[in-house]
């Protein structure tokens, strides 16, 4: 079966993919509009969730309240590590699309 399979493979010659055609599919510009949406969307949401916890690290700290303003601290932590991860995103995908495609 295995040789089979083989065979197949060998006859049919070697599979291409290519993931940046953007040709070949109808609604490739309401799809970019819509990851670019849903970005703007997140870092405005890592904004608030920065002044939120600046608020609470803030009120924790100064109410002597140590679990609140370690809770504050993390999600400051948190809302700027995400940040940080929309803002670079098509460069970490870029980076592991042409590390694949070196394999």
């Amino acid at each position: 079966m295995n040789s089979v399979l083989a065979a197949l493979i060998a006859a049919s010659g070697t599979p291409s993919l290519d993931p940046t055609d953007s040709t070949g599919l109808p609604g490739y510009g309401e799809l970019t509009k819509l990851a670019n949406g849903i970005g703007s969307w997140a870092l405005i949401a890592s904004i608030v969730a920065i002044l939120a916890g600046g608020v609470m690290w803030a009120f924790g700290h100064f109410s002597h309240n140590y679990q609140q303003a370690l809770n504050g601290r993390k999600g400051v932590i948190v809302a700027a590590v995400a940040a940080l991860l929309i803002g670079g995103s098509s460069q970490i995908i870029n980076f592991f699309y042409s590390a694949g495609h070196n394999i």
